[in-house]
């Protein structure tokens, strides 16, 4: 038995962090996201052959031997021996697979660069579940935590309105196709954030449910706004509230003070994506200041 699955990758725009303690979150997939093959192979050996391409191009070989739990090798060892860690929670959850002795060969591809931030590892948790026919968020749990909206928007592959709660996840799925998407821009900061370090920031300030709260409200305006002006004050909003209680600068005060309009880190503070808009030379001003990628919205969007 062989197949394909398919997870796109992600953006938020709202409640990055606070996302964590229950507030109302938008996110969107990207069209980009990860491949994943497999094959099943009847030859007694309880073997997985294990490929993972980066934007097609090979990056990690590794044979792992899933009766005894062991890697019986690898080119990076350390990335063979985390997807050895997800195939033994996957083995202890399914029914369906590591069940009768077969081998698998599977590859991945990842159709994005890695430093981009838009989702490898929850795409890859994702598909990997959908194959193994277990809970995403569970796996995703049991290997990397978080909250979990990313493994949403790689399940439903569409935009949605997500609340992680303490007992259950409240996922809507909705149609975000803002009137005003033609003037809106993200630009990648050339570096990839660890999301770990900055989550580590945000447990470590004490938080009010007024908080919460607050995040989950400016998520409702900037969904339900079509007007680009307003959308404009929301996202400076967004940003000034979250500097105020993180106690750092915002992305715009650290590279872009002198910008005429908003930018809005999206995700992890620091890194990855953010969204401005156009105005007049906008993309000599951010290539001026060495941010090359730049992309429209129906560049990276999936609608």
């Amino acid at each position: 038995m062989k197949g394909k699955i398919f997870s796109p990758g992600k953006l938020l725009l709202t409640s990055e962090y606070v996302v964590l303690d229950g507030a109302l979150a938008l996110a969107i997939p990207t069209k980009w996201g990860q491949e994943f093959f497999f094959e099943e192979i009847m030859d007694g050996q309880s073997r997985v052959h294990w490929t993972a391409l980066h934007e097609g191009q090979t990056w990690l070989n590794a044979e792992i031997d899933y009766e005894k739990g062991s890697l019986i090798s690898a080119n990076l060892p350390e990335a063979a021996t985390f997807i050895l860690k997800v195939l033994m929670r996957v083995k202890e959850r399914s029914e369906v697979r590591f069940k009768n002795n077969s081998s698998y060969s599977i590859t991945t591809n990842l159709q994005f660069p890695a430093n981009f931030g838009l989702g490898s590892s929850s795409t890859l948790m994702t598909n990997i579940a959908e194959w193994a026919g277990i809970d995403a968020f569970d796996l995703n749990e049991a290997c990397l935590g978080g909250s979990g909206y990313d493994i949403a928007v790689a399940k439903e592959k569409s935009a949605l309105l997500y609340r992680n709660l303490k007992t259950d996840r409240n996922v809507q799925t909705v149609k975000f196709d803002p009137s005003f998407k033609d003037d809106l821009i993200f630009v990648h900061l050339n570096q990839k954030q660890n999301s770990r370090e900055g989550i580590a920031l945000y447990r470590s300030r004490e938080k009010s449910s007024d908080l919460i709260a607050e995040f989950s409200a400016l998520t409702v305006e900037i969904f339900e706004t079509d007007n680009l002006e307003d959308f404009s004050r929301l996202m400076t909003l967004h940003e000034k509230k979250l500097s105020s209680f993180l106690k750092i600068e915002t992305v715009k005060e650290k590279y872009f003070e002198n910008c005429p309009v908003f930018v809005k880190s999206l995700g992890a503070w620091g890194g990855d994506f953010v969204l401005s808009r156009k105005f007049p030379g906008f993309e000599a001003y951010f290539r001026g200041k060495g941010f090359l990628t730049l992309f429209a919205w129906d560049d990276l969007i999936s609608s």
